[in-house]
């Protein structure tokens, strides 16, 4: 009977202290807000943006998440939070914040949307490759691109039925045709460096990777040129039959070192 009495005892002090804790949890969310409810802060912050300022806007987002991390507007704040910090071009804030959404809300409503931004994000930081296709930036590192390009098929495997899903099946293609682009610009590197067999092998992987895109008619001709270089003359050959009879109008714009 002592004993329980004993464990009544402690199961009493133990649910007071954590009635105790909690109550006091609240009390320092209430003070961290001012009192101010998670639906005041939120216009407070909406203000704050029809004035121009989103930093501002942002801060009190933040204070919503730190005050009031269970309720729905703590979810819309981080999505406000990330959608602010992209359109200042912070890309990296916005990618963070989006990943953190994600990861706690797998299958809300508005997750599709999370996956789209962060698409755009990516897409926004390679933009400048975009841009400059054609020109020498275009070699630069495209991990960006990638980023994007995966990140789009990610979204349309997961959210197949949604309206942000048939926009990115429209961002495809782009992408694609400029990581094509970036595998034909380092095997023309390889081939003036000498280095045949290295620009051989990027040329068809090019080719099997990136079928049906503009660059495909350039890597058979570079093919042909290298495997002319190693002396592997049926090779080349089988490259350039293909070439003519897939690309019959094909002239080769670029240049390459004898």
């Amino acid at each position: 009977m002592k004993k329980i009495i004993s464990v009544l005892f402690l199961s009493t002090v133990f649910l007071s202290g954590c009635s105790s804790f909690f109550s006091d949890q609240k009390a320092e969310r209430g003070a961290l807000a001012d009192g101010l409810t998670p639906k005041e802060l939120y216009v407070l912050a909406q203000d704050k943006l029809s004035m121009g300022s989103s930093a501002g806007a942002i801060e009190y987002y933040e204070l919503i998440l730190a005050a009031y991390p269970g309720s729905k507007y703590a979810m819309q704040a981080q999505l406000d939070i990330a959608y602010n910090y992209y359109n200042r071009e912070e890309y990296a804030s916005a990618v963070a914040q989006l990943d953190d959404f994600i990861k706690r809300y797998p299958a809300h409503s508005s997750t599709p949307y999370a996956h789209y931004l962060r698409c755009q994000s990516f897409e926004d930081i390679s933009r400048s490759f975009l841009d400059y296709l054609d020109s020498d930036k275009a070699q630069r590192d495209v991990q960006s691109v990638k980023d994007a390009f995966l990140c789009y098929e990610g979204l349309i495997a997961e959210f197949p039925q949604s309206e942000y899903a048939e926009n990115g099946k429209t961002k495809l293609p782009e992408l694609k045709n400029a990581l094509a682009r970036h595998e034909f610009y380092v095997a023309q590197y390889y081939t003036n460096n000498k280095s045949n067999i290295a620009a051989i092998n990027r040329c068809q992987y090019l080719i099997e990777h990136f079928p049906k895109t503009p660059s495909i008619p350039d890597a058979l001709h570079l093919m042909a040129y290298n495997y002319d270089a190693i002396g592997a003359i049926k090779l080349a050959e089988d490259a350039r039959i293909v070439l003519k009879s897939s690309y019959p109008g094909y002239i080769s714009k670029y240049e390459l070192d004898n």
